[in-house]
């Protein structure tokens, strides 16, 4: 499937699970805020990917999936901009949910774009069946602690913490849960993907590190979020700890591992596209040729 139907797929889902939940006014436009236009969808796409090549034979339950991982998504960047984090003005090229509303409406956004998440695996139980378990687990493991999105937020207030336990739990986690959700939907093997979701969200993380160092207000747009933040918060960072060149090396020997572990099947080169594709987003312009 090409990646603009996927593309589709994943802002349908998002509507469809939206759709007749009557909100508090203000909440509602804030949910709205947060969730459109979007970003790249990289998380959702690439779960919908995976159940793809694993033969998508609940295609409701694999977008429900699809839709339960960037509700996470969204909420995630939701807390992350609030004041208490990073307190950054933008967002995706557009004030940050907080600045366009106010902070109390934010957090609630955001707190209900996590339960937005499992009301959408809810929506499709009796086609779900017996995968149910294995989706929810998924997610709850993407979403808390002590390797989830929630862990890898309060690492950012330890006094040291370990990059890769911290990439592997503030980015790595949701791109597990995209993989071993989208296999889990489609009947596939779970152990197999989970490792595949695991490199990549390595590679998004650290290339989100790089763009974090060198990238300019350009950058910052395109890549949705303010640069300088985590030298600004001393947290962990790829290139503080690698250097530049370092890297850009590693990104690009991960990505390329993800792309080694999926496995040959009918969907496994369409899948592989998706990833190149996404990849191409990752880099700066000024460092493409680095570590070439």
């Amino acid at each position: 499937m090409a990646s603009n139907k996927i593309t589709l797929r994943v802002e349908n889902a998002l509507h469809r699970h939206l759709k007749g939940r009557d909100q508090p006014p203000r909440l509602g436009q804030a949910i709205n805020h947060a969730l459109f236009p979007g970003g790249a969808r990289v998380r959702p796409s690439f779960a919908l990917g995976v159940a793809l090549a694993c033969g998508d034979d609940r295609p409701a339950v694999s977008d429900a999936l699809a839709a339960a991982v960037e509700f996470l998504h969204c909420a995630s960047l939701v807390h992350d901009d609030l004041p208490c984090f990073d307190n950054a003005e933008m967002r995706r090229g557009k004030l940050s949910v907080h600045c366009a509303f106010d902070e109390p409406i934010a957090l609630l956004a955001g707190d209900a774009l996590i339960v937005m998440a499992f009301q959408a695996l809810s929506d499709v139980a009796a086609d779900a069946g017996d995968r149910l378990p294995t989706l929810l687990s998924a997610i709850c493991q993407s979403a808390g602690t002590p390797h989830g999105l929630v862990a890898g937020q309060a690492m950012e207030g330890e006094p040291q913490t370990v990059l890769g336990a911290y990439h592997a739990a503030k980015t790595g986690a949701l791109f597990e849960a995209a993989a071993v959700g989208g296999a889990a939907a489609a009947g596939g093997d779970i152990a197999v993907w989970r490792r595949v979701g695991a490199r990549l969200g390595t590679a998004y993380q650290i290339a989100d590190d790089i763009h974090d160092c060198v990238g300019n207000a350009a950058d910052a747009t395109n890549h949705g979020k303010p640069i300088g933040q985590d030298a600004l918060h001393g947290r962990p960072n790829a290139v503080a700890m690698h250097g530049i060149a370092g890297a850009v090396s590693l990104l690009k020997s991960t990505l390329a591992e993800a792309v080694t572990l999926v496995p040959d099947g009918d969907g496994a080169e369409a899948l592989r596209g998706l990833i190149d594709r996404q990849a191409a987003r990752f880099l700066p312009k000024s460092l493409v040729s680095v570590a070439a």
